[in-house]
């Protein structure tokens, strides 16, 4: 297939995915892409091409320059941007870090436009302006202002203790403090404080405040060694390194601050993983690359101090550009909740014009002609019935009360803080409790359909421990004495003979000490020396004790696992390896370190033994191993049959092996070693070659079992997600084997499962999109849209895939493209045209191949994407929600969690655990994962329950208050007059009916928290929308109708021609609206006690209370002291002692609640009788259920000899410390003169850059 492809090409890429490597940086563009790409062209082309590309890749990257000590060359003008208006700004961003909204000044103006964005808001404001209005209102002004000043004070108040949290937050951070370089020395200085240019000391421990070029540090050749969890959530640590000339210059403070490098790079971007820059001093330039740059967010760890200088400071640094666009996050109930209330508008706006309408026409028949209603206005029917179209507006305008949204607030952000104060998410360790950071999205919670995970520090707990391990064929690890007699239950071994040992290794089989004791076998010692001198692992002594810094923890493992079993590694120099074995030192000569890499999936060290043998040590993974095994090695199949036990355990296993060499064979490797360590081109292919030479014809020692710790109760917490239909995907960027490994620790994956690969899916996915292509034709649009199936029905399938093949399924590989797309600018109208479609044929095919990913992915059990970027991670979120249109929540714990967190609907950070970035851009934080099964099973879905009772209850009393108008208005010329008293309409809704429906939406539970983790199944009512939707809406409005239909019709029929005890006919209009008003209040307040499930002294207080509360505010607004002082606004003078004094009334109220309540108990009882939904069963059985269910581990079913899988190699996903080793930049030793390293500093720069 030629290179260069044109637009319609299928999608067959020029070359196979890499599953080792994370594919390309989030920034990268497409033409740093075509630069990999070979092309046959003459010689003189290229060099001419290469060196134009050079000078224009160096005008277009580095446009980013830094003036080491002059804060001025950074002011200059042609550095300065437009903000606003003729309001100019640097380019280079200050390291002050702003998340807050607010400030005193804005506050109130802000908040305040906001809050008015609003529709219901702003309705109501609108509401409030034509009640001022005389003509058109028969409704008092503060019937309205009295709410709404209510819901905008709740709701300010609200986002100001938000906003001041975050001002809090950022002050926290931006005064954190670190030395400076002013005037000439190192001051303490704030971080807010620093600017790009800036020279900086770090000490010990300190985090790092921005992007700094490594100048300098304590260690030998100024390393510096580094801390990411803030960024990706791992705790070993990495090395970084200055260039040799600062490291001999610039150590004292007068050298720092005279420094006056010029530095041009990059501009900010979010490669974590890479940076391009050159440095400008003493009339030499210095290449830059990210082993030399250390990332805000980094803690400098096992370095007492270090020297940098500010490239990207605040939100240029790429911690701060990882993070994502922040997105206003609501809810699926919120938007459902708005579409309702635009319904409710549209049949308000109808009502008001049929009344409207009908009161022209009662105007033209029956006032115009009646001479006792005349009001002094010559109006004509037709404008009347306009002005009454906005007096119904107003009148019916409680249809959408405006209590509603800070009802929701006030429980929203009660269930906030049940999740706050909730101790069983509480994590004692590190004293650290769940935090709802957000506190409106909490009945989302129980809506879930897909989780997207992270797995360091997530799911495991990044911690390595050495569990078992095969010597000779015999597997050690279980709970044995030293005798070999297993036991169920036996003591810890004791490490006390050994000086070195650690105090913290736990292990149980007292037979393997027996062993590496008595020498009885002296495999058992040559593996435990093998694992104590085949590392890169450096150490140093902190206060007497060994400290290990290992560049992955698997190997930090073994190596205080050989420490602790007798063989402690104590120091090592350029050429040796130190090495206390039971007690006794020994120093070997190291010959060379083959070091790991992904390719090789093995490392080797070859040593000179004391007694002068020569002797190869390699560990690596069995797959590779077993390769370059000598044919008459013993215990191949001994040490097979212990892998796949260790596998079946979801154990990381090693092969270690080893071999003699012969002093000629090794001279004669040597010097081809020595040739390939100096190539100039092809230096890792060539080192590669030459290694393959000497690693064969291995005998065979055995194999390690690491255990990857999982985080406590993660497989149960999936088990019990999985049950309540909830999909998770693990998005990691950890290599393949690892996070397979771990899908089948924490029983994503079983042994039952079928696994589908990149290559799988990217064949089945091609077979589709030919499919769909045959099938497009001219009727293919008018052709209803066919679902088939990628997989047959039944199986368990799983999807494990990798960021290069999700590129290259999802059409995101950016390669070259035709000629035609490479024109800047069509020089016809004919291919601008043919450019334009061909553009709109890779946007549809790229959508529907991004579709059909989604549709065969979501039809899989479990996914597992792994070596992906953070870019990646929230691409997939984002494909989920778009094409599935289903409700997701990300979790994670590090800087490369951000940008996903922030796309999904949900988004948690996992705290208390390394770094703080993943938690601050969450919306939930809490410890540890298995929390999540509390904050979705029992949260979420109270939280859903609740909202959804408590909006179909609200709406249904507000129609059946408000709609009494409706019937009222038949009977009074649809003249808008009102059928309540004016107080009645102001506090219904404020007082008299709130204070059940809160606590309805604050402490209602169906089943307890118990039975709610015990059934899972309880949660996919949530998911399927079964509570809240239009159905329930309309359920809701003609329950409402009918309620209002017998509240107005049977006093109306009980009032006419009636007459009472003192001969009174009690039929007026006041009377008439304190018997609707008092049938209202009780029949709304039983009605709740029917819908509560979970019954408290609180709520049958609130309601019983909420009803005395009316009788009392309305006897003391209808006394003569209060109509006495404010006449005008009080006018239903001794009303209700006259109504309420006659059991003729007291009757008819009752005989009112009685018609409105009981068709609702028979209803209801009918219903859990013949038709009970899965709460109900349980509810009716929970005294039988009150015993909690233990869950058990699945068993997995090993067959000796047989595996299904392959284990997981324990090793890092990258080099080690072995370059460092070699080449004695990492061993403290006596200072080269500076003639030395500049005799010899241009010949090494040429060659780095090169290599």
């Amino acid at each position: 297939m030629s290179t260069k492809r044109g637009s319609d090409t299928t999608f067959e890429e020029d070359s196979q995915p890499n599953d080792e490597v994370v594919p390309y940086s989030d920034d990268e563009t497409e033409d740093e892409l075509e630069d990999q790409e070979p092309e046959v062209e003459p010689v003189q082309n290229r060099v001419n091409r290469e060196a134009e590309e050079r000078r224009e890749t160096f005008r277009k990257d580095c446009t980013w320059q830094v003036k080491a000590n002059d804060r001025s060359f950074h002011e200059q003008p042609h550095f300065m941007t437009t903000k606003f208006f003729c309001i100019k700004e640097s380019k280079y961003a200050n390291n002050a870090i702003k998340t807050y909204k607010y400030n005193a000044f804005t506050f109130l103006p802000m908040n305040l436009f906001e809050q008015f964005k609003r529709a219901a808001n702003f309705y109501f404001l609108v509401l409030l302006i034509l009640q001022a209005i005389p003509q058109i209102t028969t409704l008092a002004w503060y019937t309205t202002l009295v709410p709404l000043l209510l819901v905008l004070g709740i709701t300010a108040i609200k986002d100001l203790v938000d906003d001041v949290a975050r001002h809090k937050m950022d002050n926290e951070i931006n005064n954190r403090s670190c030395e400076v370089i002013k005037d000439g020395r190192f001051k303490i200085a704030k971080w807010k404080e620093i600017q790009v240019g800036d020279v900086i000391r770090l000490k010990k421990n300190d985090f790092v405040p921005a992007d700094i070029l490594l100048l300098s540090s304590s260690e030998p050749n100024s390393l510096c060694y580094v801390e990411t969890a803030e960024l990706d959530g791992e705790t070993n640590l990495k090395f970084k390194m200055a260039l040799e000339i600062t490291h001999q210059y610039l150590q004292k403070e007068n050298s720092l601050a005279t420094f006056d490098g010029f530095v041009e790079c990059e501009e900010p971007n979010n490669r974590l993983d890479k940076f391009t820059g050159t440095l400008f001093w003493r009339s030499t330039s210095f290449s830059l690359d990210a082993d030399k740059i250390l990332l805000r967010g980094c803690v400098i760890r096992n370095t007492e101090f270090c020297h940098g200088l500010v490239i990207f400071a605040g939100a240029d640094s790429k911690i701060m550009r990882n993070s994502g666009k922040t997105r206003f996050k609501r809810t699926k109930i919120d938007y459902l909740m708005n579409y309702m209330v635009y319904t409710i508008f549209v049949v308000l706006s109808l009502l008001s014009a049929g009344l409207a309408i009908g009161h022209a026409y009662w105007e033209a028949q029956v006032g115009n002609y009646s001479w006792y209603l005349y009001d002094g206005e010559d109006f004509t029917p037709s404008y009347r019935g306009f002005l009454n179209f906005w007096g119904y507006i107003i009148v019916l305008n409680t249809m959408v009360p405006i209590s509603l949204y800070v009802s929701v607030e006030v429980i929203r952000l009660g269930q906030s803080y049940f999740i706050n104060w909730d101790l069983q998410m509480y994590y004692p360790e590190k004293d650290t409790p769940a935090k709802a950071r957000t506190t409106t999205l909490n009945e989302q919670l129980g809506q879930i359909h897909y989780i997207f995970s992270d797995k360091t520090g997530t799911l495991t707990q990044n911690i390595m421990t050495f569990k078992k391990c095969c010597i000779n064929g015999q597997v050690y690890g279980d709970n044995r004495d030293a005798s070999q007699h297993t036991h169920s239950k036996i003591e810890e071994v004791d490490f006390s003979w050994n000086i070195y040992a650690d105090g913290k290794f736990e292990f149980h089989d007292h037979y393997l000490i027996e062993q590496i004791q008595s020498g009885k076998e002296p495999e058992v010692r040559q593996f435990f020396f093998l694992l104590a001198a085949c590392h890169t692992v450096m150490v140093d002594r902190i206060d007497g004790q060994l400290n290990y810094q290992a560049a992955s923890p698997d190997e930090g493992a073994l190596v205080s696992a050989a420490r602790n079993f007798g063989f402690a590694f104590l120091a090592r120099t350029q050429n040796t390896i130190t090495i206390s074995e039971l007690g006794t030192e020994r120093t070997y000569n190291v010959l060379a370190i083959l070091d790991f890499n992904s390719d090789r999936k093995r490392m080797s060290i070859i040593v000179r033994t004391p007694e002068g043998n020569i002797r190869l040590y390699c560990k690596g993974a069995d797959t590779v191993i077993y390769e370059r095994l000598h044919q008459m090695s013993p215990i191949k199949q001994e040490t097979q049959d212990a892998l796949d036990i260790f596998a079946n355990e979801t154990l990381r296993t090693l092969c270690l092996c080893y071999k003699e060499i012969e002093e000629k064979d090794y001279e004669e490797w040597n010097k081809k070693f020595m040739a390939a360590s100096v190539a100039s081109t092809n230096r890792d292919e060539a080192l590669d070659k030459v290694y393959e030479e000497i690693e064969k014809d291995l005998i065979l020692l055995g194999a390690t079992a690491i255990e990857d710790k999982l985080q406590d109760g993660v497989p149960e917490t999936i088990s019990k997600l999985a049950k309540a239909d909830i999909k998770i995907w693990v998005l990691t960027g950890d290599k393949k084997e690892t996070a397979e490994n771990i899908g089948f620790a924490c029983e994503l994956l079983t042994e039952d499962t079928t696994i589908c690969y990149g290559e799988d899916i990217n064949a089945l996915l091609n077979t589709r999109m030919e499919n769909q292509r045959n099938r497009g034709g001219v009727y293919a649009k008018f052709a209803p849209p066919v679902h088939e199936p990628f997989f047959p029905s039944g199986g368990n399938r799983a999807l494990i895939i990798t960021g290069s093949w999700l590129n290259e399924i999802l059409l995101e590989k950016k390669t070259k493209t035709g000629n035609i797309l490479k024109l800047k600018f069509p020089r016809t109208e004919e291919e601008r045209r043919i450019r334009t479609q061909s553009k709109r044929r890779l946007e549809a095919r790229k959508e529907q191949r991004q579709k059909n990913f989604v549709d065969l992915a979501c039809e899989c059990s479990a996914v597992i994407c792994c070596r992906v970027t953070p870019k990646q991670k929230a691409m997939v979120v984002d494909l989920v929600k778009r094409y599935k249109k289903a409700i997701t929540l990300a979790i994670g714990d590090g800087a490369n969690d951000v940008n996903m967190i922030k796309t999904a609907h949900i988004g948690v950070g996992i705290s208390g655990q390394e770094g703080m970035q993943a938690v601050m851009s969450s919306d939930y934080s809490f410890a540890q994962f298995r929390y999540l099964q509390r904050l979705l099973l029992v949260h979420g879905r109270w939280s859903y329950i609740r909202m959804c009772k408590f909006l179909r209850y609200f709406f249904y009393k507000n129609f059946a208050f408000t709609l009494v108008h409706f019937w009222y208005s038949f009977f009074n010329g649809y003249s808008a007059q009102i059928a309540y008293e004016d107080w009645f309409i102001t506090l219904y809704n404020v007082l008299y009916s709130s204070l059940p429906v809160l606590l309805m939406g604050l402490l209602d539970q169906d089943v307890s928290d118990k039975l709610s983790l015990r059934f899972p199944g309880l949660y996919v009512v949530g998911q399927r929308d079964l509570l809240f939707n239009y159905k329930k809406f309309f359920i809701s409005l003609l329950h409402g109708i009918l309620t209002s239909m017998i509240l107005f019709f049977i006093p109306l029929g009980a009032y006419l021609q009636t007459m009472g005890q003192d001969g009174e006919a009690p039929s007026d209009y006041q009377s008439f609206a304190v018997t609707i008003a008092s049938a209202l209040v009780i029949t709304v307040n039983f009605q709740i006690g029917l819908d509560t499930s979970y019954w408290t002294f609180v709520n049958a207080f609130s309601i019983f209370g909420s009803i005395a509360l009316y009788f009392g505010i309305m006897f003391d607004f209808h006394s003569a002291g209060i109509h006495v002082l404010f006449p005008s606004a009080f006018q239903f003078t001794g009303t209700a002692s006259n109504a309420l004094r006659q059991p003729y009334i007291w009757l008819t109220i009752i005989l009112t609640v009685a018609v409105c309540l009981l068709p609702v108990v028979a209803i209801r009882f009918l219903s859990m009788t013949i038709w009970p939904s899965e709460s109900d069963k349980i509810q009716k059985h929970r005294k039988r259920l009150k015993a909690e269910e233990q869950w058990k581990r699945r068993q997995n079913v090993f067959r000796r000899g047989v595996s299904s899988r392959r284990s997981a190699y324990a090793f890092s996903h990258q080099r080690g410390y072995a370059d460092l080793i070699s080449t004695g930049r990492s061993i403290r030793k006596k200072r080269a003169p500076l003639d030395a390293i500049i005799a010899d500093g241009t010949a090494e720069y040429r060659r780095t850059v090169e290599s």
